[in-house]
């Protein structure tokens, strides 16, 4: 078994004190952060390789480790020139969207203009045996004609195994898109597991097949703030969702990655940051039932 699988574990997450607190902190914050934006550009770094505006709360980006910061209209990365795509996209889930009518997929895949040394191409991919695996999915950003054709851009997008992507990764997007809808909004951060030696390398642009991805979920929302994290291994998986559930601590350890480094105050940070509770999450039988029966099964 691969040294980065989390073994499945409950922790308590309620922090009481915390908590009562969370609700007008978190609207001061997201406040003070919309004004902040308005005047810094998202306190986006100055490598930053995009002009789009990304209007979200800034308090729930994640650092990067590369400084290469591209914002899109609806989302955020980090890209990593190395691996050839990006080391987590980030944005925010909102029920509203989702609800929305969902635009024609297009399925246009497209190298990104505003990596400025350049992305991986989709002919990295052909005859590769991976499927182009989405980052922010597709059916997240529906809701807009340009939000969905962006997430079609290759550094949104990294080599997974068809049955994964087809499999256990799909059933935790529907489960996220599940929760979005019952929480009203979620922060939603992905990525590819990068620090661990990858599987292969594939195409002219040598893009880096992961050993795993992560996802890493933070709900802000009155009155049972919560977060949790997920990192499933890139292959066909038969075990149950939650098996893969850890803390969002565990995720930054293996990734090197600092998720919420400006979310206030510390303790409800290190609160939310260390423990999780797979029971304020609701699982869903009948997909995973789905998934072991028909989708592990897709060629």
């Amino acid at each position: 078994m691969a040294k980065f699988k989390t073994n499945y574990s409950r922790k308590s997450g309620k922090g009481s004190d915390a908590i009562v607190k969370v609700g007008l902190f978190a609207a001061i914050v997201g406040g003070l952060f919309y004004i902040f934006n308005l005047f810094t550009g998202n306190n986006t770094p100055a490598t930053s390789e995009s002009t789009d505006e990304y209007v979200a709360e800034a308090y729930y980006l994640p650092t990067s480790t590369t400084g290469r910061i591209v914002n899109r209209r609806h989302y955020s990365l980090s890209y990593n020139e190395d691996h050839e795509q990006a080391e987590w996209v980030a944005y925010v889930l909102k029920k509203e969207q989702l609800d929305m009518p969902w635009e024609e997929r297009s399925d246009e895949f497209l190298p990104d203009p505003s990596i400025k040394t350049g992305s991986a191409t989709p002919d990295d991919y052909r005859n590769s045996g991976y499927d182009r695996g989405h980052l922010v999915p597709a059916a997240d950003m529906a809701f807009n004609k340009e939000a969905m054709q962006e997430t079609f851009y290759m550094s949104n997008i990294s080599p997974q195994a068809r049955n994964f992507n087809k499999g256990v990764w799909r059933e935790l997007e529907e489960l996220t898109r599940d929760w979005a809808r019952k929480n009203k909004q979620l922060y939603v951060v992905t990525g590819p597991v990068l620090s661990e030696t990858p599987k292969s390398t594939i195409g002219d642009n040598e893009v880096s097949v992961p050993v795993a991805y992560f996802k890493v979920l933070l709900d802000l929302t009155d009155p049972e703030v919560k977060a949790i994290a997920f990192v499933l291994p890139n292959e066909i998986s038969y075990e149950p969702l939650f098996k893969f559930a850890t803390s969002v601590d565990k995720v930054e350890a293996l990734t090197q990655i600092d998720f919420f480094p400006e979310l206030m105050p510390d303790d409800l940070e290190d609160q939310l940051e260390s423990t999780f509770n797979i029971d304020l999450w609701e699982f869903n039988k009948k997909r995973y039932d789905l998934r072991i029966q028909k989708w592990n099964k897709q060629q």
